[in-house]
C-alpha cells in the first residue's frame, strides 16, 4: 500500500492494515500532513491543522496497540472536523471575522466521542461564514476549490470536509448540515455524506445556525468509513436537550444485509424543471441497478415540496437571528475599537465581524420575527413545516426509503452564483425538506459528468433508520 496513497484508501482496507500492523497510525497520520501540505494551498480545504498534537496521539495509540490493548472504533485514523465544531485545542472561528481569536475552553460531544473512539483528530475545515453558504465562497478564510477543477466550488457549507475526503487529505471528515450542507458538497465532490436524524447526534459544542435544523454527520470514501464514524459520535448526551435516547446500532453489520426487503420511492416532484439531464439519468440509473439487486421500486409524490425553499428560508433565517444576537461585542466575539457608547458597541462589532451572507439572514429573520409580521411569516413556516414532514409520514407508510437528485446540477463556477441569492439557495431544493422533517439523508455518489464531474443520488428513510441509507449507499458503492 503506498503511503502516498494512504488516506485515500478505503477505510475498512486502512483498518485491516492498522490491526494486523502493517500501517502504523503515525505513518497514516504523517501520510494526511504530506498530502495537506502537498495540495491544500490550491484546494484551501483545511483551515487549520495540529500536526504536532495529531501524532502525539497517533504514537500513544500505536504504543497501546502494540502492547495489546483493545482499542476504540476509529483505531487510529485520523478525522478532520468543520470549523464550527468545538475543540479544546483547536481555534473555531466559522468562518468568521466574528469568531477569529475565539478558542474553545471546552470540546463538543462529537470531539469527545472521536477521541474516546481513538479516533485522531488532524484539523479544521473550512466553510461558509456561520455556515451560510452552499458554495465554501462565504468563508472569511476564502474559498474552498473543487478538488477535481479548482475553478469550480466544493459546495457548501461543509466544502472544506467534503473537499478534504474526496482530494484524500483525511479519510474521515464531520461536517454539520442545516439545510443540505454535508449532502450537497459530498455530492459536489463525489463522496458519501450523511445527515443523521435529529437528534441522532448531540449538538453541544456544536455553533448554532437553526437550532431546530442543525444536525452533524459524517463524510467518507465509502459506506463503511460513514457507518464506523457515524456510530462514534452517536447517541445520547444529556447536554443537549434535543438529543434522544434511542440505541446506536452496530451500522457497519447492518451493510451487508440483502436488498430484497427494501421499497424504494422514487420522489416524481423532483423530476422538474431545473434539473439537470445527467443529474436525473445518474439518479434514475442508480435506482434501476437497486431494483435489478432485489429492491422493488415505484413512483411517489410529496405535495408540499414546493414550499421547502421559502419555508427553510424564513425558519432558518429566524432562528439565526435569534442564536447569532448573542455576538453583540461584549460578552465573546470580535469587539470594535474606539466606540463611544453601547450602540456603538453592537452596531460596529457586528458590522465589522460579520460577512454579507450572514448580514442578509440576519435581517431577514429579524424582519420575520418582528411584530406584526410573526404569524405572517414564522408561523407560518412553521405549520408549512409540519405539513411537510406529513407528507414523508406518508410516503413512508408506503415505501421504506425515498431516492432522488441531491442538487439540480453538478459542481457550478467559483463566482456563477455570488451575485444571486436566490440562485445560490435553490441548489439545496432537494436537500432542505430533509432537515425540515428531522428525517435522516444520506448523498451517494452516482458516476461522473460528461464533462468528469460527480454526479450523486439522494436516500431518505423515517427517523433513526439511517441503517437503511448505509445499506444502500454500500450496495451503490460495491
Amino acid at each position: 500500500m503506498p503511503v502516498s496513497s494512504l488516506p485515500s484508501r478505503p477505510v475498512a482496507e486502512l483498518l485491516t492494515a492498522l490491526s494486523s500492523g502493517n500501517l502504523t497510525s503515525r505513518q497514516l497520520v504523517e501520510s494526511c500532513l504530506e498530502a495537506i501540505s502537498a495540495q491544500d494551498d490550491t484546494i484551501h480545504a483545511m483551515v487549520h491543522v495540529d500536526a504536532e498534537g495529531a501524532l502525539k496521539r497517533a504514537d500513544r495509540i500505536d504504543e497501546r496497540r502494540r502492547a495489546g490493548e483493545p482499542l476504540g472504533l476509529l483505531a487510529g485514523l485520523p478525522v478532520a472536523i468543520k470549523d464550527n465544531i468545538c475543540c479544546r485545542h483547536l481555534p473555531c472561528t466559522c468562518g468568521s471575522r466574528m469568531l477569529e481569536s475565539f478558542r474553545p475552553p471546552y470540546d463538543a460531544h462529537v470531539t469527545e466521542a472521536i477521541q474516546a473512539a481513538d479516533g485522531i483528530i488532524i484539523g479544521t475545515t473550512n466553510m461558509d461564514e456561520f455556515a451560510m453558504g452552499s458554495s465554501t465562497e462565504t468563508s472569511a478564510w476564502g474559498p474552498t476549490r473543487h478538488p477535481d477543477d479548482p475553478q469550480r466550488i466544493p459546495g457548501g457549507s461543509s466544502g472544506g470536509s467534503a473537499a478534504a475526503v474526496s482530494a484524500g487529505l483525511v479519510p474521515l471528515a464531520l461536517g454539520s448540515d442545516t439545510g443540505g450542507s454535508i449532502r450537497q458538497p459530498a455530492a459536489f465532490c463525489g463522496c458519501v455524506g450523511l445527515k443523521p436524524t435529529y437528534g441522532r447526534v448531540s449538538r453541544y459544542g456544536l455553533v448554532a445556525f437553526a437550532s431546530s435544523l442543525d444536525q452533524i454527520g459524517p463524510f467518507a470514501r465509502d459506506a463503511v468509513g460513514a457507518a464506523l464514524l457515524l456510530q462514534a459520535v452517536a447517541g445520547h448526551d444529556v447536554r443537549d436537550s434535543t438529543s434522544v435516547r434511542h440505541q446506536v446500532p452496530d451500522y457497519r453489520t447492518e451493510l451487508s444485509r440483502p436488498l430484497s426487503d427494501l421499497r424504494i420511492g422514487l420522489i416524481e416532484d423532483h423530476f422538474a424543471e431545473g434539473l439537470d439531464e445527467e443529474m436525473a439519468d445518474a439518479v434514475r440509473r442508480t435506482v434501476h441497478q437497486l431494483e435489478e439487486r432485489g429492491a422493488s421500486v415505484r413512483t411517489v409524490r410529496l405535495p408540499h415540496s414546493k414550499y421547502c425553499v421559502a419555508t427553510y428560508y424564513l425558519v432558518a433565517s429566524s432562528e439565526a437571528s435569534s442564536n447569532l444576537a448573542r455576538y453583540d461585542g461584549i460578552h465573546y466575539g470580535r469587539r470594535a475599537d474606539g466606540c463611544t457608547d453601547l450602540m456603538d458597541v453592537y452596531c460596529r462589532s457586528r458590522g465589522e465581524g460579520f460577512g454579507p451572507e450572514v448580514k442578509r439572514r440576519i435581517m431577514l429573520g429579524t424582519y420575520a420575527l418582528s411584530a406584526g409580521y410573526y404569524d405572517a411569516y414564522y408561523l407560518t413556516a412553521l405549520k408549512v413545516r409540519r405539513r411537510i414532514r406529513e407528507d414523508f409520514d406518508a410516503a413512508f407508510r408506503n415505501v421504506d426509503v425515498l431516492a432522488g437528485p441531491v442538487t439540480p446540477t453538478p459542481a457550478f463556477r467559483i463566482g456563477e452564483k455570488t451575485d444571486d441569492p436566490l440562485a445560490m439557495y435553490l441548489s439545496d431544493i432537494y436537500t432542505i425538506s430533509a432537515n425540515l422533517a428531522g428525517i435522516p439523508a444520506i448523498s451517494v455518489p452516482a458516476g461522473r459528468s460528461e464533462n468528469g464531474l460527480p454526479l450523486a443520488v439522494q436516500f431518505q428513510a423515517p427517523p433513526f433508520e439511517e441503517s437503511r441509507l448505509l445499506r444502500l449507499a454500500d450496495a451503490v458503492l460495491s
